[in-house]
């Protein structure tokens, strides 16, 4: 495994492998991985010939009110998870390679972003989008892996592949979950023992509005009190909100149909925690 912090040299790499006729598998993250960042990277290796880890901490995605310097960081040990799943090169570069001068040009992300946590996260995906467009005009992948945990993200991604016609594929990875259901998270540390029992309702919650539209509810204002209810219920939690909408579009819906996701965040004692469920029907 190589490690690059310098845009030219990854890229020459990179240029030799694609005329070399190999297949290049993308990994986009912020470093301090977690079991669900093994997981795209192991569906990355399944899939390409060559598999391409990004750590960056992207300060144009952090708001004012957000501690870009207090992120945390352990690039020796990401690099050990790197290797122990299979990542061929790890591009690893400050921020001043990145953004040796202040932009000049920056995405701005039209839709998809006034709902969910984009609400609470004014200018977020701008930049994200920023950084994936650089990114992805470096690497060049023909595949880029995302979790589906953050599946706002996921489709804000599908619109800056789809509106700019990037020649890739976005490859959404399924939410890697704990034994009774809890999405997986660096944050689940910080539920006190009773609130960690207590989390798991929220994908339970999630899973009983999918049963109700398998028996035929189809109407969104329904499930989202079925959702509510058994979240009331089960957690000491406060709903932050949940949220029934198109996917990927994210638009509002009056009756459930085509591809839906149903979105929940929920506020404990000193963790906000976040899950979802995609629907096709």
């Amino acid at each position: 495994m190589k490690v690059y912090t310098k845009i030219s040299d990854l890229r020459t790499d990179l240029f030799k492998e694609k005329a070399a006729g190999k297949t290049i598998g993308f990994v986009p993250t912020m470093g301090y991985l977690h079991e669900g960042h093994a997981s795209l990277m192991d569906q990355a290796r399944k899939e390409n010939d060559v598999v391409v880890l990004s750590i960056f901490v992207n300060p144009l995605q952090f708001g004012p009110k957000e501690d870009f310097a207090s992120y945390p960081r352990d690039f020796e040990r990401d690099k050990q998870v790197a290797v122990n799943h299979g990542v061929d090169y790890i591009f690893h570069p400050a921020a001043e390679e990145m953004y040796p001068t202040k932009p000049s040009v920056i995405a701005v992300v039209k839709d998809r972003t006034d709902v969910l946590c984009g609400t609470s996260r004014p200018g977020h995906f701008d930049g994200v989008a920023t950084v994936l467009t650089k990114l992805f005009n470096i690497v060049l992948p023909n595949r880029v892996y995302f979790g589906l945990k953050d599946a706002q993200q996921v489709a804000v991604v599908d619109g800056l592949v789809n509106d700019y016609n990037f020649p890739i594929e976005i490859v959404p990875v399924p939410t890697v979950r704990e034994e009774d259901g809890l999405a997986k998270s660096s944050r689940n540390v910080n539920l006190l023992p009773e609130e960690r029992k207590q989390a798991p309702a929220i994908y339970q919650a999630l899973k009983i509005a999918e049963r109700a539209i398998d028996t035929g509810e189809k109407d969104p204002d329904s499930l989202v009190k079925i959702v509510e209810s058994h979240i009331n219920e089960n957690t000491d939690g406060i709903v932050d909100y949940i949220e029934i909408y198109s996917y990927p579009e994210l638009k509002v819906i009056e009756q459930v149909n085509g591809k839906i996701i149903i979105a929940v965040a929920v506020r404990f004692s000193k963790v906000r925690l976040i899950d979802n469920l995609i629907i096709q029907l």
